[in-house]
């Protein structure tokens, strides 16, 4: 039961329409310690067998595959450089509204002096938008966006065009990866397993088909997304 009385009244709610009494005592003990200690699936075959760098590559090829751009960058020092880089190749004015977050906040941003950057939450002008990401998926090309006060997730749907930075040590083969690594960041900041708000798993810009099966992209949010890929390790052989 949750310990939110207006969440309760609403899972209550669900509970009821469902037909569906409170959990036992030992359903909710079994479900706990699934959350404490999760089973690993089995791993498709296609991923099963892939070494750090080859699942980097496969992240890479998947990400463009539908519809991203990639740009490998040697650290995140040249990510302020890069973003300027890419608006000037669309033709885009030299500004864009930034995640809040630390990782964001060391790049040398103050050397791009035509560029016009400020944090927070975006409005209906912003065009582009720069977060943070906290993994990749390679199976499926797919960002794995966690919001929080550093990553209003309005950042990752309202601008244009999203260019994202994500390191290649966060790229994981498979979503139950991912997750995994969810549990080790939040058991290493000292919290039990918490969601965010929003976890959003994004593959690709937005698209749609709804109109004569054509495909169109920016229909419910970006229509270009960027990725810059932060080579943070080096390949094993």
């Amino acid at each position: 039961m949750s310990n939110d009385p207006k969440r309760a009244a609403v899972l209550g709610a669900i509970r009821s329409g469902l037909g569906r009494g409170e959990r036992s005592a030992d359903a909710r003990a079994e479900l706990a310690q699934r959350l404490a200690k999760p089973t690993a699936n089995l791993l498709p075959a296609a991923v099963a067998k892939l070494k750090r760098d080859e699942t980097v590559e496969l992240f890479v090829e998947k990400a463009e595959q539908v519809n991203c751009t990639v740009r490998r960058v040697a650290s995140a020092d040249e990510v302020p450089a890069a973003v300027s880089d890419y608006l000037r190749e669309h033709n885009l004015p030299p500004d864009v509204i930034l995640a809040p977050s630390p990782s964001l906040r060391t790049m040398p941003w103050d050397k791009e002096k035509m560029l016009q950057r400020r944090e927070g939450v975006p409005g209906n002008d912003d065009l582009v938008s720069v977060t943070p990401a906290f993994a990749g998926v390679a199976e499926t090309g797919t960002l794995v966006m966690a919001s929080g006060p550093e990553h209003p997730a309005t950042l990752n749907f309202l601008p244009d065009h999203h260019i994202v930075a994500l390191t290649a040590s966060q790229v994981h083969r498979v979503y139950e990866e991912a997750f995994a690594a969810w549990r080790k960041a939040n058991k290493k900041r000292g919290r039990k397993f918490e969601m965010p708000r929003n976890l959003n798993l994004i593959t690709g810009p937005s698209r749609t088909g709804d109109i004569a099966l054509k495909i169109e992209l920016g229909a419910h949010g970006p229509r270009s997304l960027h990725i810059l890929l932060i080579e943070d390790e080096q390949p094993k052989k």
